[in-house]
C-alpha cells in the first residue's frame, strides 16, 4: 500500500467513491498489477514478458464518443464544432454519479501520475482505474513522480475515472452510444466509460494539458515526438499525424529520444508531456525499428495483438483484429533515451506527411510564413483499402497535425509556434513518408532508409550545401542533393510515367490545399495565405 492511503480515500470519497482502504490499491509496482491482471484474466503474457490484452469492441479511439462539457469558465475558449463536442453539465453530472456508484465496494487501481517532465509545468493527474491492466497503462504512460511530488495529490489537478466494464445509457447520459469520454474544465474530472481501449485515456489527458499550457502557463503543446543528438544537445521535434512515422523516425539509434508523441515547448526547454511510448505494432520488425521491438517486454502492454497459441509469440503481421495494434511501455524500454523528457529548444522542426497522391519532394525547406501554413493545414492523405467506400487518395486535413486533441482555435497554437520559431531561429521542413513515381496504387512508398538519410542531412544541417530549387506549384525549396539519397527522388515529376500525368495529380493536390485553407482560414495573414501550394494550370 502507498505511502498516505488517506490522501486517496479523500479524493474518492469526495468524488463520491465509497471504498473500504483494502479495496483501494495504490501506485502498485508493473510487476504487482501483471500479476493481478493475469489473475483476474485481463490478459496473458507474450513470449518477451508483455501483457497482451483485448480491448474488445473498440480497438481505435471513438471521435463521436469524446465530449467537452460547457461549462462558463471554458465557454469562450473552447473552439466548438464537430472536433470539441459540447456536452450539457447536466448529463455529466448524472453520468459522473452512475459511474461513482458503480465503482463504490469494488476493487479500484489508483495511479498517481504527472502530465510534464518539467516541473515548472506539469500537472498531477489521479487515474482510478477498474482493470489493473489500464492502471498498468497509466503507471507507464504518464511521468512518474518523485516522493515531493505525492504531496500534491490531496487535491489532483485532473481525476481520471477508467470504468470500461461501464456501459453508458446513449438517452440518460447523452453520449449516443454505449460508450463516452467527457472532460470537465470546471471539475477537473475525465470520465472513460465503456471502452477499453486504453488510448483514450492518454488522448483525453493530452487534450488537457492542450488546453491548459497555452492558457494558463504560455507554453506552445504539440502532437510531436522530440529526439536529441547527445553531443551537440540539438533538439528536433517531429509533427504528425498517425501512420507518417513520427514514432519511427524519432526513436532511432546515434540520438536520444526525449518523448514519441506529446510535448510541451515553453521559453526554456521542450518537454516531454508524458512519460512512456504508445507505438504502433502492425509490421514491426526487429530490422526496421530495432529499438521499439526491443521495447516490448515485461512492463509493456500490448494492445490486440496475435500470439501464437503455443509459443506467445506476436505476431505483428496479423491485422484480424485491428491494424491499430498497439504498445504502451515507459522511456526508459527505449535504449539510451533522456530519461528526464526534457531538452533545450528545438534546432530543427520537422512536419511529417504522408501523401498517397506522389506528387509531393520527400524533403523540402519551409520559409516561417510556409511553417505557419502547413501547420495550420495538417496535411496527410488517406489510401484506398483503409476505410470503406474508399478508392483513391483521400486527403485529409487536421490543423496542428492533431486537430482532435486541441480545445482551442488552431491560430492560438499556431501564434505560439510562431513566437518559438522567431526566437530559436529553428529551421522547418516538410518530410514526404508517403508514395513516389505515382499514386498509391501504381507508384511505391519512399524507402524508409532514404527517409532516415534526409533527416539526418536535415538535423545536422548537411542538406543545405547542395543548394536548393525552388518547387512553384507546391511553393516550397527542395534541395538538389543528398548523401545516400537517389538525386532523381528528390525531383518526384521525374519518377512518374509521364510528366503531364504528374502535372495534373500535382495541381489537383495543390487546388485541394487552397481550398481547405480558404475555407477553414479566410481571415489569415495575407503573407501566410500567399505561402501555400498554387495550381499551375
Amino acid at each position: 500500500m502507498a505511502q498516505n492511503p488517506q490522501q486517496v480515500l479523500a479524493v474518492l470519497e469526495r468524488l463520491g467513491i465509497s471504498s473500504d482502504e483494502r479495496q483501494v490499491h495504490i501506485d502498485l509496482c508493473a510487476a504487482e498489477l501483471v500479476e493481478r491482471a493475469l489473475q483476474r484474466c485481463e490478459g496473458r503474457l507474450s513470449s518477451t514478458g508483455s501483457l497482451v490484452i483485448e480491448t474488445g469492441e473498440y480497438t481505435g479511439r471513438s471521435p463521436k464518443s469524446r465530449f467537452i462539457v460547457d461549462t462558463p469558465d471554458v465557454h469562450d475558449r473552447i473552439a466548438w464544432g464537430g472536433v470539441n463536442r459540447p456536452i450539457d453539465r447536466a448529463f455529466y453530472e448524472t453520468l459522473r454519479d452512475d459511474v461513482c456508484a458503480y465503482l463504490s465496494g469494488r476493487d479500484l487501481h489508483v495511479m498517481r501520475g504527472i502530465a510534464g517532465a518539467d516541473r515548472r509545468h506539469a500537472r498531477a493527474f489521479l487515474v482510478v482505474a477498474e482493470r489493473a491492466s489500464q492502471a498498468l497503462f497509466a503507471r507507464q504512460m504518464l511521468v512518474r513522480p518523485h516522493a515531493g511530488d505525492l504531496d500534491h495529490f490531496d487535491q489532483p489537478d485532473f481525476t481520471v475515472l477508467a470504468v470500461p466494464d461501464f456501459d453508458c445509457d446513449p438517452e440518460r447520459h447523452g453520449t449516443g452510444m454505449n460508450a463516452g469520454v467527457l472532460i470537465n474544465f470546471e471539475e477537473r474530472v475525465i470520465i472513460v466509460a465503456g471502452t477499453a481501449y486504453s488510448g483514450e485515456i492518454k488522448k483525453s489527458i493530452f487534450s488537457v494539458m492542450n488546453y491548459l499550457l497555452p492558457v494558463e502557463d504560455g507554453c506552445l503543446s504539440m502532437h510531436c515526438s522530440a529526439n536529441r543528438d547527445p553531443h551537440t544537445r540539438q533538439t528536433a521535434v517531429f509533427f504528425g499525424l498517425s501512420g507518417t512515422g513520427k514514432t519511427t523516425l524519432s526513436a532511432v539509434d546515434g540520438r536520444q529520444l526525449i518523448g514519441d508523441d506529446e510535448h510541451g515547448w515553453s521559453e526554456e526547454c521542450v518537454f516531454n508531456i508524458e512519460g512512456g511510448c504508445y507505438a504502433k505494432c502492425i509490421d514491426l520488425t526487429p530490422e526496421s525499428e530495432p529499438l521499439i521491438f526491443r521495447a516490448i517486454r515485461f512492463g509493456s502492454v500490448t494492445e490486440n495483438v496475435v500470439l501464437d497459441e503455443d509459443t506467445r509469440i506476436a505476431d505483428y503481421t496479423d491485422a484480424s483484429v485491428t491494424e491499430n495494434t498497439r504498445v504502451a511501455y515507459p522511456v526508459g524500454h527505449i535504449e539510451g533515451a533522456k530519461l528526464d523528457g526534457v531538452g533545450q529548444p528545438p534546432s530543427v522542426v520537422v512536419f511529417l506527411t504522408a501523401d498517397a497522391f506522389g506528387v509531393l519532394p520527400p524533403i523540402a525547406r519551409l520559409t516561417p510564413e510556409a511553417a505557419m501554413y502547413h501547420f495550420l493545414t495538417g496535411f496527410t492523405a488517406k489510401v484506398a483499402g483503409t476505410e470503406q467506400g474508399i478508392v483513391e487518395p483521400v486527403p485529409t486535413f487536421s490543423a496542428l497535425f492533431g486537430e482532435p486533441f486541441m480545445p482551442l482555435d488552431p491560430l492560438e497554437y499556431a501564434r505560439l509556434l510562431q513566437q518559438r520559431i522567431t526566437a530559436t531561429g529553428a529551421r522547418v521542413y516538410l518530410v514526404n513518408t508517403g508514395w513516389t513515381g505515382g499514386a498509391y496504387g501504381t507508384g511505391h512508398r519512399i524507402s524508409l532508409p532514404y527517409t532516415r538519410a534526409l533527416v539526418h542531412a536535415a538535423l545536422v544541417g548537411s542538406i543545405d550545401e547542395a543548394g536548393y530549387r525552388h518547387d512553384e506549384r507546391f511553393n516550397m525549396d527542395v534541395p538538389v542533393a543528398c548523401e545516400d539519397v537517389p538525386a532523381e527522388l528528390l525531383n518526384p515529376r521525374l519518377g512518374w510515367p509521364s510528366g503531364a500525368e504528374y502535372d495534373a495529380a500535382a495541381d489537383k493536390l495543390a487546388r485541394m490545399f487552397e481550398e481547405n485553407f480558404a475555407k477553414r482560414y479566410p481571415n489569415a495573414e495575407e503573407a501566410i495565405r500567399e505561402a501555400g501550394p498554387r495550381p499551375l494550370a
